[in-house]
């Protein structure tokens, strides 16, 4: 099916459905929560039912992370079933023998999670920013060598769209387990590919991005100039994140 826009995009706290090539498929992206979620109390020492009470709030913290889009969907599993794994270990332990001390060796090991958090998270390699339909970008950006000439066909395709909305965010995956993003306005396009899956608030950072790119060369781009040089890019600013 051909690639489709959306405003937004939205993260469910549930195993995903089967994922499709479709450029944003996904339904709208909800907002922030209003609060940030409390973080789990620190275990007694002593005690294998608070060490229980802890597993149990981390994965709730965890569901709460990806409802809200700090991470990714990779994240969310890897993370859950580690500590999944160890409350269903701790609780046989205590099945079998309510006085053993060998709990405590499986709760002390929560801090391998960090690495699980890390190694998976998503990292934007390169970005290219379009005017219009244009197949030569005016901005490209990273330190991995970028694609210009499969990701146009796809920019080009977006302007196609019935329907498109004056600012679309989309998502698909690309190739070889990486992701792409695109942001749209009413002249322009960035598009964004991430090692990995990202989180729904990477994919709205890249949204923010073109948006303030749009505000801000809004002249430029409405009288259909092509010119970078006299352009300011905010999408420079992925950069930062780049390897």
């Amino acid at each position: 099916p051909p690639p489709a826009m959306n405003g937004s995009l939205r993260s469910p706290v549930r195993p995903p459905a089967a994922r499709s090539n479709a450029l944003g498929q996904s339904a709208p992206m909800p907002e922030p929560a209003p609060h940030a979620p409390a973080a789990p109390t620190s275990p007694r020492a002593d005690d294998p039912d608070a060490a229980l009470v802890s597993l149990r709030q981390r994965m709730k913290l965890t569901a709460d992370e990806f409802a809200e889009g700090k991470i990714n969907r990779a994240q969310f599993h890897a993370l859950y079933a580690r500590y999944s794994e160890q409350r269903s270990i701790i609780e046989r332990l205590l099945e079998r023998d309510p006085e053993t001390q060998a709990w405590r060796q499986v709760a002390a090991l929560q801090g391998q999670t960090g690495m699980l958090r890390s190694s998976l998270e998503a990292m934007p390699l390169y970005y290219l920013v379009f005017k219009g339909e244009g197949a030569v970008p005016l901005l490209i950006g990273g330190k991995r060598p970028a694609e210009p000439e499969k990701i146009a066909p796809l920019i080009r395709h977006v302007w196609t769209l019935p329907n498109r909305p004056a600012f679309g965010l989309g998502r698909m995956p690309f190739k070889h387990g990486r992701w792409l993003i695109i942001a749209t306005g009413n002249h322009s396009a960035t598009a964004v590919v991430f090692s990995l899956e990202p989180a729904i608030a990477q994919a709205r950072l890249v949204r923010d991005l073109h948006a303030d790119f749009e505000r801000a060369n809004q002249a430029l781009l409405a009288s259909g100039s092509a010119a970078a040089e006299r352009m300011v890019f905010p999408q420079r600013a992925l950069s930062e994140a780049l390897y």
